[in-house]
């Protein structure tokens, strides 16, 4: 069967598995398999960029509706100093 080595696994993280290992009654790399398993059985969504998470948060209460100011002329860029 295939093995996979971690490395660099911080010191925190490496506690709270043990301590989760333990309340299960398991050991630490049982532990890290069913944690493994249970996240890659979840399907890959799309993931939705920014304007669309604010789209769908709002969409309920019927969307926003923003009022753009009138756009003016262009103004003259500040003279450089001497």
């Amino acid at each position: 069967m295939p093995a996979i080595t971690i490395r660099n696994l911080d010191q925190t993280t490496k506690e709270r598995l043990r301590q989760r290992a333990a309340r299960h009654r398991r050991s630490m790399e049982e532990e890290a398999r069913d944690i493994l398993r249970s996240a890659l059985a979840r399907p890959d969504g799309p993931r939705d960029d920014l304007a669309a998470l604010v789209r769908r948060r709002f969409q309920a209460i019927g969307g926003v509706e923003l009022e753009l100011p009138p756009r003016g002329p262009i103004r003259e860029p500040p003279a450089p100093r001497r």
